[in-house]
């Protein structure tokens, strides 16, 4: 086990004993003749102390040596033994957020009774939505990205620098043909187009690389569009000399925060190639300028870049907070397959730091006048390559307004599935001075919740559940409104 884990768990428990005692540090020095100051360097794990040092402190706190050393802990701090065993606080690069891993283990040893019951609390709550270590690496990257507005410089250089080492074209678009030819005659790698279809059980997979042959298996079902992002990601890893990494795409699991983080980086990066930061400015520039929606904007993504309608709406989440000071926007990517009456957010992320719309893991209804659910209905009935479709929603209970666009598509790799991306932007100031298409009479205006289950809306034509949860609300907060009555009129 690793030193500083030993160090820590005996500086808990001695700790936990001295406060048993009612004793304090300068009590438990004269009591020992032990310093106070090494004593507090001790209960915080920075040291530990040696053989007879252990005998005199068991001694005069009367409790066995074995129990003192011994690394099994009592209900009360086994939760923080397990964080702290978990090596969670290492993989987490909290250097990225402004913490030292130091700060927090002080923390753990000035309060160990309510870091745990926070720790329990915690994992019982992960428990009841089945939210796993995948799900917390996810959202600490989503956070990541929120706190940076989704815009990151150093990449959007080193796409700029990769194109000038290898004299690639970012005024147009950039096909699948220059990146593969960079991936075989500069990395050594070997593009197998046939040996991935032989197996069944990886039919959802895009590609494999194996890494000892740099060999990319690469699945036949993919489209250009698809083909060069995977090459653009290859060529990240690569060109970033990034070596803690995941091998599939899309991925199945992953040993550490480093793999999810570097898989951002990576896929970031393939999408500044793929779609040039200077190219889809002009794009924007245009687009904002209309006095009408324009719908080609999007349908015509493909005459553009080489590029899936995922990319595109990933790309603008990129630039529009960066270079329109655009900041107030969400991004929400659903799953759907048809037939079922099931809509599911597999990606979000939430630049407007507002709580609607978010996804929910309570399998709760979402609300069906969003336009992502509206062009997934649309698609699914009539089976179109490409739906896109624009409102502005409203969400009553919030008093806010998102501009809001979503196109869905099949799934090429799912019998009957169907997926949507869209993008939401706060009406703002900001966005009616950029927007001159906002007053267009065109664009449907739509009253919207979150879920059925904690909607208002009372004439809803679309609604799949009873407000129960709301309901529930309003019923507790009457039944204070009496008591509070009550208290007055009696006290």
């Amino acid at each position: 086990m690793e030193e500083d884990y030993i160090k820590l768990i005996f500086g808990l428990k001695l700790k936990q004993v001295r406060l048993k005692k009612d004793l304090s540090l300068f009590g438990l020095s004269k009591l020992s003749g032990l310093s106070k100051s090494y004593l507090n360097e001790i209960e915080k794990g920075k040291k530990y102390p040696k053989t007879d040092k252990i005998v005199l402190l068991a001694e005069k706190l009367e409790v066995p040596y074995d129990s003192l050393v011994s690394l099994k802990l009592d209900k009360n701090l086994a939760p923080v033994g397990e964080l702290l065993r978990s090596k969670i606080l290492k993989e987490l690069p909290l250097e990225l957020f402004g913490i030292k891993e130091s700060d927090l283990i002080d923390i753990v040893a000035n309060a160990p009774t309510k870091v745990t019951a926070f720790v329990s609390t915690i994992i019982e709550i992960a428990k009841h939505y089945n939210f796993g270590k995948e799900n917390f690496y996810l959202a600490a990257v989503r956070s990541f990205q929120e706190a940076n507005n989704n815009f990151f410089p150093e990449l959007e250089k080193a796409v700029l620098d990769f194109a000038k080492a290898y004299q690639i074209d970012l005024t147009g678009s950039v096909s699948s043909h220059e990146l593969e030819e960079i991936l075989v005659e500069e990395y050594g790698y070997t593009i197998n187009n046939d040996d991935l279809k032989t197996y069944q059980a990886l039919d959802n997979l895009r590609s494999v690389f194996v890494p000892k042959t740099k060999t990319l298996l690469i699945a036949d079902r993919i489209d250009e569009a698809q083909r060069a992002f995977i090459y653009a990601k290859e060529i990240g890893y690569n060109f970033l000399k990034i070596q803690e990494r995941l091998y599939t795409f899309t991925w199945i699991a992953f040993q550490n925060f480093d793999q999810v983080l570097n898989n951002f980086y990576a896929s970031y990066f393939a999408g500044a190639i793929i779609i040039p930061r200077a190219i889809i400015r002009k794009h924007i520039d245009t687009f904002l300028a209309k006095p009408r929606f324009d719908k080609t904007f999007l349908t015509g993504i493909k005459n553009n870049y080489n590029a899936s309608p995922e990319s595109l709406y990933q790309r603008l989440t990129n630039i529009l907070p960066n270079d329109y000071h655009l900041e107030n926007l969400f991004f929400l990517r659903f799953g759907h397959k048809k037939g079922s009456n099931q809509f599911d957010i597999t990606k979000e992320l939430h630049l407007t730091h507002q709580h609607s719309p978010h996804g929910n893991e309570t399998r709760e209804k979402y609300c069906r006048r969003w336009v992502s659910i509206r062009v997934l209905q649309e698609i699914a009935r009539t089976g179109v390559e490409h739906h896109m479709d624009i409102q502005i929603s409203h969400y009553p209970e919030d008093g806010l307004s998102y501009l809001v666009f979503a196109s869905a598509t099949k799934d090429p790799f799912k019998e009957d599935e169907y997926r949507s991306v869209g993008i939401g932007l706060l009406i703002n100031d900001p966005l009616r001075k950029k927007a001159k298409f906002l007053d267009d009479p065109a664009i449907k205006n739509w009253e919207v919740g979150v879920t059925c289950e904690r909607c208002a809306i009372s004439d809803c034509e679309v609604r799949q559940a009873s407000p129960k949860i709301l309901m529930r609300e309003e019923k507790n907060k009457n039944i204070a409104n009496v008591v509070e009555a009550l208290q007055k009129k009696y006290n």
